[in-house]
């Protein structure tokens, strides 16, 4: 980390960085200049937030040069990370064919699903499904794709809904972007042996992504998987588009699979297949579609 500190700092604002930086475990390097003094915390960065520096008397402002991220960074390990469940593996080179549409599952690699969905509207489903209901059905629909040798993604929108979807043996878990802040759930994933699909919201930075992505490394499961299903678009008529560059970078920063969930970015500027092809271009693992 690259501290500068204020014009004019006085001499005793410089040592009580030293002095923070070394209860911390690095050791400093200081470079005096004419106008302003740059002192560099040597050592594992991550150990404080900038913030902290930032706090004290002199600072102008800390920089980082680590990644907040460790565990799932290519500086851990550079090869890619492998996730295999009932025979597929994810990460292995080829883009898995992931289907939301049951009945194209004889074709699919993997089975996508959504139980415990809710409209936004509360009068835009006319049958109403209480969650024993849905659990019922994803059970049901569980026990079906295991039959036929297909492994199944179980979207989970809540912590409550996480016991129900492993106890009806579901292959990985699936965390959408609303989950993103959710260090609770994370907490209670983390703590699992069940590969998890960790999806970033629209509004979140690829940043943002890779650190919550670590907070579950750090309670220790390593079974990740990045989940990436549009960002903010500039076009009023089509809000979201596929985030191509940050499905690019993290596979450049760090070890771990990345599938693209495209069956809510369909509109008539890009049909499917054409986003498709965008997300196979992109590097990605395995992609979520309704094709």
């Amino acid at each position: 980390m690259i501290i500068v500190m204020q014009k004019q700092a006085a001499p005793e604002a410089v040592e009580r960085v030293i002095e923070f930086i070394r209860s911390r475990g690095l050791q400093e390097h200081v470079s005096r200049g004419e106008e302003r003094t740059i002192i560099g915390a040597v050592g594992d960065e991550r150990v404080f937030h900038p913030n902290e520096l930032e706090r004290l008397n002199g600072v102008e402002r800390a920089i980082r040069v680590l990644n907040e991220w460790k565990i799932i960074s290519r500086e851990t390990s550079p090869n890619n990370t492998v996730i295999t469940v009932r025979g597929v593996s994810i990460g292995s080179g080829k883009m898995l064919n992931i289907t939301a549409i049951g009945e194209r599952s004889d074709s699919a690699d993997m089975i996508f699903a959504d139980p415990f969905y809710l409209p936004s509207r509360p009068y835009s489903d006319h049958s109403f499904h209480n969650e024993q209901e849905q659990i019922r059905t994803m059970q049901a629909e569980v026990a079906k794709y295991h039959a036929a040798g297909k492994p199944v993604i179980v979207r989970i929108r809540d912590v409550r809904q996480l016991a129900p979807a492993l106890e009806a043996e579901a292959d990985v878990l699936y965390l959408g972007g609303e989950l993103m802040s959710n260090r609770a759930l994370q907490d209670e994933v983390g703590r699992l042996n069940t590969p998890v699909v960790l999806c970033k919201d629209k509004h979140h930075r690829a940043d943002e992504w890779l650190v919550a992505a670590e907070h579950i490394a750090l309670r220790g499961n390593h079974h990740l998987i990045l989940g990436e299903a549009g960002t903010l678009s500039f076009e009023p008529e089509h809000p979201y588009r596929l985030d191509v560059d940050a499905i690019v970078r993290v596979h450049r920063v760090t070890h771990l699979p990345v599938i693209a969930n495209i069956t809510r970015l369909w509109h008539g500027d890009m049909p499917q297949d054409i986003l498709y092809k965008l997300v196979e271009a992109a590097g990605a693992d395995g992609i979520v579609n309704s094709l």
